[in-house]
């Protein structure tokens, strides 16, 4: 009997390894460099518009959220932020680029064990340097039947990536944290949206759940995924 669903695809920041904490972190390390000139809560809302601006410029990454932190930087004071600030927010994010990875609770046993039975994939968002290493020192690299590094998850990246890889969207599952890319644009297109929260989010990410979608789903952490891969079949 054919199976209902073969291919299998991850996210991988903030779903396999940790990821927006070192987001988190650095932010609270720029309203300290910027206190002097602006409140925190000002401070990280020019931060917010400033990264929606500039997606279409740099993309999704450590390098583009760099770019606005010193285009903010420069806007909150008028122009008068001192250089030496633009070369402690150039090095945090230099810092961010080396962090070693943590895989999330139950990361490598999930996709050890779909391997077992289906395709599964890797499809990510990003800088490509930067994922590439990130994955490399995950150690599951070499589980994964293919690595999609994306500039944006869509409905039609998806019915290419899945017909490319696998049986179609129709046939396949995308596994992740975020709602607005790795959920809702999988079961519009027609193939199964497993959200896994995380307890982090950033603000871009957010969307409402497709929650009367049949091939909508929400695990707690990434130990129910083999459970809910076997049922659906």
């Amino acid at each position: 009997m054919a199976k209902n669903l073969t291919t299998v695809g991850f996210d991988a920041d903030d779903t396999l390894w940790h990821n927006e904490r070192f987001f988190h972190l650095t932010q609270a390390h720029f309203a300290d460099l910027l206190a002097d000139y602006v409140e925190q809560e000002h401070l990280m809302a020019q931060l917010l518009e400033a990264e929606k601006r500039n997606l279409g410029h740099y993309g999704f990454g450590i390098k583009g959220f760099v770019l606005s932190m010193i285009e903010t930087a420069i806007d909150v004071t008028g122009g008068r932020v001192p250089a030496d600030v633009i070369a402690q927010i150039i090095a945090a994010g230099q810092e961010m680029l080396s962090h070693p990875i943590e895989l999330l609770p139950h990361a490598q046993a999930a996709v050890e064990k779909i391997a077992d039975s289906h395709r599964i994939l890797l499809i990510t968002k990003g800088d490509l340097l930067d994922q590439e290493r990130k994955l490399a020192q995950s150690g599951l690299g070499d589980l994964f039947d293919g690595v999609e590094i994306v500039s944006h998850k869509t409905r039609p990246v998806y019915d290419e990536i899945f017909a490319r890889h696998g049986d179609g969207p129709a046939r396949g599952m995308m596994i992740g944290n975020s709602m607005k890319s790795d959920v809702v644009p999988m079961v519009d297109a027609g193939g199964w949206g497993v959200y896994v929260p995380h307890g982090l989010s950033w603000a871009i990410e957010h969307a409402e759940p497709p929650r009367t979608a049949s091939r909508y789903h929400e695990i707690t952490d990434l130990g129910a995924i083999a459970d809910l891969v076997q049922s659906i079949g």
